[in-house]
């Protein structure tokens, strides 16, 4: 069994020591255990503190690429290398790393696909109440769209088997917290979470800049990655809506013309014929939506097999 821990930074020198100093370098029933710094275009000494802890495994991106890239490249790179089970923390030292082999237990065991950790988030001293507030509405709302029943979605303390890593594919570029818990859901993966505690703040988060744009961002990658799986769900339901609504305005004239006075009400008619087109547009916008989502997954089906053959040899070969 071999496991990878994938730790993405972005000039953590000052913390970085403290995440690589944590890590078990032993834990029953994993054969082989191999750090993963994915360097996503720091200039700092991040990677001279890796290096000095004797890590060996990189991933470098010459630029700032995003924390969604950072993870699907550390992915690639651990499964290409054999990685049975990928851990995914941060470079700000948040996680409890002492807490891995709980984290990847029920990956050994067979119970899981993907393990999240949950910091329990109404516990965090440094949390605003306002905060939060949300990171629990917004855990709401991804299990709501998974069909799942994770506490902290958020949450980037996380074990994936491989078969989770060759089924799942990351299009957002700003998180793949959200996005991952959500195609885990509709794929059938097998997804449970560990309660765990969080470390002291070390800085603020550089994922973003405010927490509008946490909530703008986190919210359009929920809404894609929902409609990705189940846009009938969304469409038709906005169609009959609108066709509903539609028929307000059309009873509306029909009423002043029989009582012969429809002709100063003409707006109803045009209010009506809107509201129907809009309808009559959702059904067939929800229509080519679930052709193209039939003709995703059988894309996504010819890609995981495709991935499996090159990663299966690429490990191989790095064995």
């Amino acid at each position: 069994m071999k496991v990878f821990v994938q730790i993405p930074c972005l000039n953590e020198e000052e913390t970085l020591h403290l995440v690589l100093s944590t890590i078990p370098r032993e834990i029953d029933g994993v054969d082989e255990l191999h750090i993963l710094v994915v360097d996503d275009g720091s200039t700092d000494r991040t990677v001279e503190v890796a290096k000095a802890h004797g890590v060996t495994h990189f991933v470098h991106h010459i630029g700032n690429r995003g924390l969604a890239r950072s993870f699907a490249d550390g992915a690639s790179y651990a499964l290409a290398h054999g990685a049975d089970i990928l851990v995914n923390t941060d470079g700000d030292n948040q996680y409890p790393q002492e807490r891995i082999p709980d984290l990847i237990g029920p990956v050994l065991r067979g119970e899981a696909d993907i393990v999240v950790g949950d910091r329990q988030t109404a516990t965090i001293e440094h949390f605003s109440p306002l905060k939060k507030m949300l990171q629990h509405v917004g855990s709401r709302v991804v299990n709501i769209a998974a069909g799942t029943n994770i506490p902290d979605a958020a949450s980037g303390f996380r074990a994936y088997s491989r078969n989770a890593l060759l089924k799942l594919n990351i299009v957002t570029d700003f998180s793949y917290c959200m996005e991952t818990i959500i195609q885990a859901g509709h794929k059938r993966l097998a997804i449970t979470s560990i309660p765990i505690t969080t470390n002291r703040k070390t800085r603020e988060s550089r994922l973003f800049s405010s927490m509008w744009q946490h909530i703008t961002e986190s919210g359009r990658a929920i809404v894609r990655s929902y409609l990705m799986f189940r846009p009938l769900a969304f469409f038709l339901p906005l169609g009959a809506l609108l066709t509903l609504f539609s028929l307000v305005p059309f009873v509306r004239y029909l009423v002043l013309w029989l009582g012969n006075t429809a002709g100063d009400h003409i707006q109803s008619l045009i209010l009506g014929a809107a509201l129907l087109v809009g309808g009559l547009l959702s059904f067939a916008l929800g229509l080519l939506a679930d052709l193209l989502r039939i003709n995703r997954v059988l894309l996504e089906d010819s890609l995981e097999r495709s991935k499996r053959l090159q990663y299966d040899r690429e490990g191989a070969s790095a064995a």
